[in-house]
């Protein structure tokens, strides 16, 4: 294969992970940070291909670090760049909610789309946009699911054959439905009204009974907690039996953890992410498979 993969060092076990699906070597990005707080980059030697993992949870800085860096590779004989970024920031800002707001949905696309001429991203939260490429429309995109990840997880780690997936709002409903249906189990998903950033009201329509029911609880992003909190809250108080949290991206790390736990959870994990105690549902197979076989692999091998 003629390509590289690098990546920083905060992310090197997710992307060591990576390199071994792929068979490659890791090379790790040194920032050198100057005392005013600017920073430079440095990239080790480059394929034609270089891949550029770099998941963008708490992103204003990274963000920085990763287009510099972008520069860096192709100066030094990149010609195709591939920004495997599992968690893409600032796509809930997808319109203007009140004047004076920019859509910085729009704003990140155009400075990654300039950079990378693909982006590979997991469950990016697209509520009123149509498509990932729609959104970047300058270069090549894919959109991976992370229930397909979860799904692998699961082949060894059987849940039981009457587990209730759940959604805590609408948003939910196509990742609920993409698990239940691989799975074989019953769905549903329930209403939210948000009353600010963390308080939200939870409504349940017509369901399947839950009493004594282990329930999957699942969402593609979690900041706050409050959505999931309140969901499961709710299921506690119908006798669910068990609740397993399943979120793609665990925004808000331990605290959040905690009051999941508190509000009735009995399990909470993740994908890898966002890094963290949870994440032991792996992207790297699927990010593979993305991979593997594709255009970015046979133009090069070619």
């Amino acid at each position: 294969m003629t390509l590289s993969l690098h990546a920083f060092r905060d992310d090197a076990p997710e992307a060591l992970r990576l390199a071994n699906a792929l068979k490659v070597q890791l090379a790790l990005i040194d920032v050198h940070r100057f005392p005013d707080g600017e920073i430079a980059p440095r990239v080790s030697a480059t394929r034609p291909t270089a891949i550029v993992y770099r998941s963008l949870h708490a992103p204003n800085g990274k963000l920085i670090e990763l287009l510099l860096s972008a520069d860096a590779l192709r100066r030094n004989g990149a010609t195709r760049l591939v920004l495997i970024a599992p968690y893409l920031p600032y796509m809930r800002q997808d319109a203007v909610f009140r004047q004076g707001e920019p859509i910085s949905q729009r704003v990140i696309a155009q400075l990654l789309g300039v950079a990378f001429d693909r982006i590979i991203t997991v469950d990016p939260h697209l509520h009123r946009t149509p498509s990932l490429g729609e959104l970047f429309p300058t270069c090549k995109t894919t959109r991976l699911f992370g229930a397909d990840a979860l799904i692998s997880h699961l082949s060894t780690r059987p849940l039981p054959v009457n587990t209730l997936v759940v959604g805590p709002d609408v948003e939910s409903g196509p990742l609920v439905r993409r698990i239940a249906e691989k799975l074989g189990f019953e769905h549903a998903t329930l209403t939210k009204q948000r009353q600010g950033d963390a308080r939200v009201e939870i409504r349940m329509p017509d369901m399947p009974p839950t009493e004594g029911r282990p329930v999957l609880l699942v969402d593609d992003i979690c900041s706050t907690g409050g959505t999931l909190c309140a969901a499961a809250s709710l299921l506690k108080a119908l006798h669910a039996g068990p609740i397993t949290v399943f979120v793609t991206h665990l925004l808000g790390g331990a605290p959040v953890v905690g009051q999941l736990l508190q509000a009735g959870a009995a399990s909470v994990i993740s994908t890898d992410a966002c890094g963290g105690a949870t994440g032991i549902v792996h992207l790297a197979g699927l990010l593979a498979g993305a991979l593997e076989g594709s255009e970015t692999l046979t133009a090069d091998q070619a």
